[in-house]
């Protein structure tokens, strides 16, 4: 079985409780406005061209048609190009790069297996993230299987935005979710995401009935859903606790990423401040919710 991947970021440690090794699935059916992993969109892989560090030295064009020179500007026919990979393999400065990748579930877990002792000494383990992971859930499955059968503590990142029967397959395998929630209001969440919200807040809901490890993610975003801290907050409310929430701030470090896509995206502008975060966290303490790094 293979799985289609971006990354496997080892000694993460904001991607659950101690050090990690975070798995970044490629494809997601939300299209955040403020995402920050724009490469993992789709499932194929994608050409990422860094033109800063580009040297104008034209291998590139010797071994591949879609690139073109035109008084000195690098050109790439991106309606043509397959990401083949064979540009990258001889850019002398790494300013061509393919990201994404398929990978056997066999050769995923031996990479997640080699910082076993890092787990064990920081009360961490491994992290199924994206893109939404949960794409992909056979492989998932698989994975989350055999971390939990070697004594790995397992988190599953998701939007949520996946069928039912596909959070019931992970459902037994996974120790931790961590359920990126941005917006109650359905207009706001259309707007910023692409989709509706609804199920994503039934599976929510089924989640935190059935007594799973649930954190919540809120990435707070000025001038998108800053406004939605009190409501995320009273419907947290009604359900069975959470194990936290944690106030996301907004960060404009994936403008490189987009521009290496040759995408056309304009990021949200501002970013907050910390007195707007701080009172983003405050909302939920009120209510009785845990927030941040309590």
């Amino acid at each position: 079985m293979t799985a289609d991947i971006t990354e496997i970021k080892r000694f993460a440690v904001h991607d659950g409780d101690g050090i990690r090794t975070t798995v970044f699935f490629s494809g997601c059916p939300l299209r955040c406005l403020w995402c920050h992993n724009p490469e993992t969109f789709g499932r194929k892989p994608r050409l990422m061209f860094y033109r800063h560090k580009c040297v104008g030295c034209q291998k590139c064009g010797e071994v591949c048609a879609c690139h073109t020179f035109d008084a000195g500007e690098h050109r790439i026919d991106r309606e043509k190009c397959t990401a083949c990979g064979r540009c990258a393999a001889v850019c002398p400065t790494e300013a061509l790069t393919v990201s994404g990748r398929k990978m056997t579930v066999e050769e995923i877990t031996e990479v997640l297996l080699r910082d076993r002792e890092f787990y064990e000494n920081s009360g961490g383990g491994i992290t199924l993230s994206g893109g939404e992971c949960l794409t992909q859930p056979e492989a998932c499955v698989a994975i989350l299987r055999r971390m939990r059968e070697e004594g790995i503590d397992t988190a599953v990142d998701t939007c949520g935005y996946v069928p039912r029967e596909v959070i019931r397959s992970v459902m037994p395998h996974t120790t931790t979710f961590l359920y990126d929630l941005k917006a109650i209001d359905e207009k706001v969440h259309e707007k910023c995401t692409g989709k509706s919200n609804k199920i994503i807040l039934d599976n929510l809901r089924f989640l935190l009935k059935s007594s799973a490890r649930v954190e919540i993610r809120y990435p707070y975003v000025p001038g998108y859903n800053d406004g939605e801290a009190g409501a995320i907050a009273s419907f947290l409310s009604t359900l069975p606790p959470v194990v936290r929430v944690r106030v996301l701030p907004y960060h404009n470090y994936a403008a490189s990423k987009y521009a290496a896509l040759g995408m056309a995206h304009v990021l949200p502008d501002r970013l907050p401040t910390k007195e707007e975060i701080s009172k983003a966290e405050a909302v939920f303490r009120r209510h009785g919710i845990p927030c941040g790094e309590e």
